[in-house]
């Protein structure tokens, strides 16, 4: 039976684009673009683990906002619960810690760029309702 692992992204809007970051080449799915974030640890609440791990990748403090969805993905080894939620940044700078490169993509531009798996279902949600 495969682990299932509860993960958090952040979708992080500024001026009506979302940030997308790419995977870096040692990570799994390497290339792959993602909304950033990561593993939920013992004890943290979904936000919780958003802010840290984002404080982990990109070096910037975000406030997290509304929930967005919760999706499940199947990948070989591990069944991917993926919570997303808006986000938005505290203040302007924002460092790569781990990923590859990073883009602020339009709404209507987002299915233009090569995405993981458990983050499609998301990427045509924030569509719909950015776009609306």
């Amino acid at each position: 039976m495969n682990q299932r692992i509860e993960v958090v992204g952040a979708v992080i809007v500024k001026e009506g684009k979302v940030l997308c970051t790419q995977r870096s080449v040692t990570m799994r799915l390497p290339h792959k673009w993602e909304f950033p974030g990561g593993k939920v640890e013992a004890g943290e609440t979904l936000k919780e683990a958003l802010v840290r791990e984002i404080k982990e990748e990109l070096d910037c403090v975000i406030q997290v906002n509304e929930k967005i969805t919760r999706t499940e993905f199947d990948y070989t080894k591990s069944k991917i619960a993926l919570n997303t939620f808006y986000c938005s940044l505290k203040g302007d700078d924002i460092e790569l810690l781990e990923h590859e490169a990073m883009k602020w993509v339009a709404p209507k531009e987002l299915l233009k760029l090569t995405w993981a798996p458990a983050d499609i279902p998301t990427v045509r949600m924030i569509m719909r309702q950015m776009n609306d």
